[in-house]
């Protein structure tokens, strides 16, 4: 049965811990596909530490599966790939597929935060302290990747996320290409920066995108190669390049930068709930705003990404006192 089962792999130690594997499987991948076995120095959970990267329940670039392995697809500078990560027994295993496979796995310890530091951070808060110890494995993802994470967030400007969530997954599968390899069914890797620019205007407003989000990322997907670069910079300088494009201002290149870079200092400001939610969890004052908020996480300065992530695991959030916004369908229009 040719195809069914894949060669013996030989395998290769190298420095930092990881295994690598490699073996050609005939039949659909794309590539070879690619194996590295990783061994991270601390707790990992995965959900915590790659659930930011999923644009909404029916996001086509990334699946979790009952397994507990999670699938994304991905745009890399070499081309499409598919990863598939699970962890078990204190090790991670990342399968990869697509001209961008090597990329992925030699990005793999990052994204699952091999560069990210948890010890930098001291609670000042008895909450964040407990949640910390509630939740070791939270670690902060960097994908290296700046678009892929740039173009949802300006999606969700302004906007609920159910409009957000589905205009990007709308996108992503009419104009993006399926998932090399043996991905789950409908997963697609999202386009190319020129296929972007060449979505036809009434395409966007089918998606429910008005035109100056549609603008902004015209605009962002034109420099491209230039925001991609922002990658290799610090944060803070990688915010700048990024706010250059007009329509990006500091929520969305915070947004940003958290996935991109893994910044832990990139606090999201001009959020509609943010304020109010930490204002609430470090003050009991679920009318703060940006002011405040900041006020409130200049003790973890440096830190305040992860705070705001570790309030938000808490669950300690104020009461809705109002309906959820109503979704508009422009589209309809």
């Amino acid at each position: 049965m040719a195809g069914r089962f894949a060669p013996r792999p030989t395998r290769t130690t190298v420095r930092g811990g990881d295994v690598a594997v490699r073996a050609g499987v005939p039949g659909q991948a794309a590539a070879p596909w690619k194996v590295r076995v990783w061994v991270p120095d601390g707790p990992l959970e995965l959900g915590l530490v790659l659930g930011p990267l999923r644009r909404g329940p029916g996001d086509p670039t990334f699946r979790a599966m009952p397994d507990g392995s999670v699938w994304r697809a991905s745009r890399t500078p070499a081309g499409p790939g598919t990863l598939r990560v699970l962890a078990r027994g204190g090790e991670v295993r990342g399968e990869a597929w697509g001209p961008g496979a090597e990329w992925l796995l030699e990005q793999l310890p990052r994204m699952l935060g091999a560069d990210d530091d948890p010890s930098a951070f001291t609670p000042r808060h008895r909450l964040l302290a407990l949640t910390r110890h509630r939740r070791p494995g939270l670690r902060l993802t960097r994908t290296g990747l700046v678009l892929e994470s740039l173009i949802p967030s300006v999606l969700e400007q302004k906007v609920t996320t159910t409009e957000a969530y589905q205009a990007w997954r709308l996108l992503v599968r009419r104009y993006g290409e399926p998932a090399p390899g043996p991905a789950p069914g409908r997963m697609y890797v999202m386009p190319a920066a020129r296929t972007w620019a060449l979505i036809p205007s009434w395409e966007w407003h089918r998606a429910g995108v008005d035109d100056k989000r549609a603008s902004t990322i015209l605009r962002a997907v034109r420099v491209a190669a230039r925001l991609e670069e922002a990658a290799g910079m610090e944060p803070a300088a990688a915010q700048q390049r990024l706010e250059l494009v007009s329509g990006i201002g500091p929520w969305t290149s915070a947004e940003t930068v958290q996935r991109s870079h893994g910044a832990p200092d990139a606090v999201t400001v001009g959020d509609l709930h943010l304020p109010g939610i930490v204002g609430f969890a470090l003050a009991g004052d679920r009318y703060a705003d940006d002011e405040v908020m900041l006020r409130l996480l200049e003790p973890y300065a440096g830190q305040r990404h992860r705070a705001a992530r570790l309030i938000l695991l808490s669950g300690r959030v104020p009461a809705r006192r109002a309906p959820r916004m109503a979704p508009r369908d422009i589209g309809r229009l």
